[in-house]
């Protein structure tokens, strides 16, 4: 098996690890419900809800639940919009739109992949 070359390798990091300017971490968030941002953090768990009414599937980005700092939220009707599943998302990734909260949790409602950025 060829491995890649060294300088696309450097490329793929960097394009993962760049900075979204004018993001929001999930901890500033919370100063912004009502707001439409982008808000970018780490993921640290995810769950799809599959029995649960509607199908969520959470993001948690930073802090896992249930101290959750951000939640992504994916409505299972949106789920078949993403290449991969929501819930196997890892590393750092960014989520643009409505910033809300729900029962004292921030949280964003995801409908599209252009909402997210890996």
């Amino acid at each position: 098996m060829r491995k890649p070359a060294l300088p696309a390798v450097i490329g793929l990091a960097l394009c993962l690890c760049a900075p979204v300017a004018g993001a929001l971490t999930p901890a500033e968030a919370t100063q912004h419900i009502g707001e439409s941002a982008t808000v970018c953090g780490t993921v640290a768990g995810a769950h799809y809800a599959r029995a649960t009414e509607g199908q969520p599937t959470f993001v948690n980005l930073d802090q896992p639940y249930p101290n959750q700092v951000f939640t992504i939220v994916v409505w299972g009707d949106y789920r078949g919009k993403f290449q991969t599943p929501p819930e196997t998302w890892t590393g750092h990734l960014c989520a643009t739109g409505k910033i809300s909260a729900y029962r004292g949790k921030v949280e964003m409602k995801v409908f599209g992949p252009q909402q997210i950025r890996h």
